[in-house]
């Protein structure tokens, strides 16, 4: 089990990577420095920055993936997936201290021992996902997300995706996962 140090730093360093990558990258980088408010996520930057009438969100106060766009292609999906590990990290964290918590019954600990490994297999599973739905047809990127009884994915092409990859997607999902309800959406990306 990684102990707290060791998570927060790898998820620092996996931060700093994911920014020098986009900084190096992003177009028109004349050397100015973008700083940004500490309080501020990505999310409410995005949102915030958006000149759209619309205010969807996906029920926890984040921004949905499609008003997001001004992120930045590349940095759209990294941010959200080391946002699902930030929230996973902690969840983890405070099952583990119920584990070494020395108060709680051996139900508790076994219960939260459990909910760990489901943590784990979750994101190995999603992980296999993207890896899998990548190479099956060499998308640019996809992100997969389970939230309670939905798998969500996240396909970014420069098509529109057809009736029969959503169906190819959505049996990939469903073979890993087993039979949960699937969403697949687009997320155009430019030529």
């Amino acid at each position: 089990m990684l102990k707290k140090q060791t998570v927060w730093l790898l998820t620092m360093l996996s931060l700093m990577i994911v920014l020098s990558v986009y900084y190096m990258t992003s177009p028109g980088n004349d050397g100015d420095l973008a700083y940004f408010d500490q309080g501020e996520t990505a999310s409410e930057e995005a949102t915030s920055s958006e000149t759209t009438d619309s205010d969807e969100t996906d029920g926890n106060g984040d921004a949905d993936v499609g008003d997001m766009t001004n992120l930045g292609e590349d940095q759209l999906f990294a941010n959200i997936r080391m946002e699902i590990q930030d929230e996973r990290s902690e969840a983890k964290d405070r099952l583990d201290d119920v584990v070494a918590s020395s108060t709680a019954s051996v139900d508790e600990k076994n219960e939260a021992r459990d909910e760990m490994n489901q943590l784990d297999e979750i994101s190995r599973k999603e992980s296999i996902l993207e890896d899998s739905i990548i190479a099956a047809a060499d998308y640019s990127d996809v992100l997969v997300r389970h939230e309670d009884e939905t798998v969500h994915v996240h396909v970014k092409e420069t098509e529109q995706l057809s009736n029969s990859e959503v169906v190819n997607i959505m049996q990939m999902v469903r073979d890993e996962f087993g039979e949960i309800t699937v969403d697949v959406d687009y997320q155009p990306t430019e030529s």
